[in-house]
């Protein structure tokens, strides 16, 4: 009896061992089995909205080990969201990266890149696509001189988009004079405030010290207006120096 008792144990003991090493093999093959996941390819500035985003990022296989838990393998229902910070080559694209835009607004998240500086103008909503500009948008700053734009002509009036996909770090509006309605009880609210923005607002945007200098001569001697150029805004070349002959052209 106690020989066949041995016998029992030891065949048991043999199972358990097998079992074990079977299951080892069998999690380090999962561990090690490639998965498809977002890589960040180039720089991608912070405020970078999801529908923007795709030619930043490229499709890699990593091992499961490697792989973080919040890490995205497409881009599906994440529209409308932006990009927290600055996101750098070779990163994993994970989801904590990706926020509402009112989040970067109120949260001041909005990194300078490196090598750029701050410089701050005023202007009036209507330039500043209606007051729809928040911190995390790019714009196309285009600057207008009565005169003296052009050496060939210098008494000519002249437009020139200057600056392309510049970054928005802050927007600071004026106050209003007066509150604004509230919807009367029993009445739905508008999805979107369409009511005309008053005041003027004050814009931060990050640039390197060339095009600093050129805001604040426009800010200063000439006018400035804005377009909002999101980074996939296609960059013609044209139309250079605007001049009154080349509106009809």
């Amino acid at each position: 009896m106690a020989g066949i008792a041995a016998l029992v144990l030891a065949v048991v003991g043999a199972f358990l061992v097998v079992s074990y090493a079977q299951g080892a093999d069998a999690r380090a093959v999962q561990g090690l089995e490639p998965q498809d996941v977002l890589v960040v390819s180039k720089t991608v500035p912070a405020g970078t909205s999801v529908e923007t985003l795709q030619p930043f990022l490229a499709t890699e296989k990593l091992p499961g080990t490697a792989v973080a838990k919040s890490a995205l393998r497409n881009l599906d229902g994440l529209a409308g969201k932006v990009t927290a910070v600055e996101l750098l080559p070779g990163e994993q694209l994970v989801a904590e990266r990706l926020i509402a835009p009112e989040e970067l607004k109120t949260s001041g998240s909005v990194e300078i890149p490196v090598g750029l500086q701050e410089v701050s103008f005023q202007l009036e909503p209507q330039r500043v696509v209606g007051g729809r500009i928040a911190a995390g948008d790019h714009v196309g700053v285009f600057i207008n001189l009565d005169k003296e734009g052009l050496e060939a002509k210098p008494d000519k009036q002249t437009t020139q988009l200057t600056i392309h996909k510049v970054l928005v770090t802050s927007v600071q509006r004026a106050p209003s004079a007066e509150p604004s309605p509230q919807p009367s009880a029993g009445s739905a609210a508008t999805a979107e405030d369409t009511s005309l923005p008053t005041g003027s607002l004050l814009l931060t945007v990050a640039v390197n010290d060339v095009d600093a200098t050129k805001i604040v001569y426009a800010a200063e001697f000439a006018k400035i207006w804005l377009s909002k150029e999101p980074l996939n805004a296609t960059d013609s070349g044209r139309p250079g120096i605007m001049t009154k002959p080349e509106v009809y052209k």
